[in-house]
C-alpha cells in the first residue's frame, strides 16, 4: 500500500528533463545605425505565472557580430535584460513557445532628461490671444 502511494506522488511530479527547451538566438544592434553591439550582456531570467522573476538566471556575452545564444531555455516566461555601456538598458518578456528561438534587440543612445529649469524653445503655436476689450453687452456686477 505505501508503495503504491509513493509511486502515485512520483508520477505527479514533473521532471525538468523532460521539459521542451529552446534555443535562444540573440542579436543585439545599435537602433540609429544597426551595427553590432559587442560584449553587451544579455540577462535571462525565468519568470513564474505571478509575473515574478527567479531567482538565479543566466549572462550572456555578445561577440563581435553582436550574437550570443544557449542552447536549454525552458519553455514559458522568460525576461530578457540587456546591458551596454554607452546604452539605455533594454528589457522585455518574451514567451519561449518553439524549439528555436531569435530575438533582434535594438539598443538607443541614452536620452537627455528633461528639466524645468533648461531654457526650452517657445511652443511654436502659441494660443490664440484672448480679446481683453470688455464687452459692451455684459452687464456690470
Amino acid at each position: 500500500m505505501a508503495t503504491l502511494a509513493m509511486a502515485g506522488a512520483a508520477m505527479g511530479q514533473k521532471d525538468k528533463d523532460d521539459e521542451p527547451t529552446s534555443w535562444m538566438y540573440f542579436l543585439v544592434v545599435k537602433d540609429d545605425n544597426g551595427k553590432p553591439v559587442r560584449n553587451a550582456a544579455v540577462i535571462m531570467h525565468e519568470v513564474n505565472e505571478k509575473g515574478k522573476q527567479g531567482r538565479g538566471g543566466m549572462e550572456l556575452k555578445t561577440d563581435a557580430e553582436g550574437k550570443a545564444n544557449f542552447d536549454g531555455i525552458p519553455y514559458g516566461k522568460l525576461r530578457v535584460q540587456v546591458l551596454a555601456v554607452g546604452f539605455q538598458t533594454f528589457g522585455e518578456d518574451y514567451d519561449v513557445t518553439k524549439s528555436k528561438t531569435e530575438i533582434t534587440i535594438k539598443l538607443k543612445r541614452p536620452q537627455g532628461q528633461y528639466s524645468v529649469y533648461d531654457d526650452h524653445p517657445k511652443d511654436p503655436s502659441p494660443p490664440p490671444k484672448q480679446d481683453s476689450s470688455p464687452d459692451p453687452n455684459k452687464k456690470p456686477n
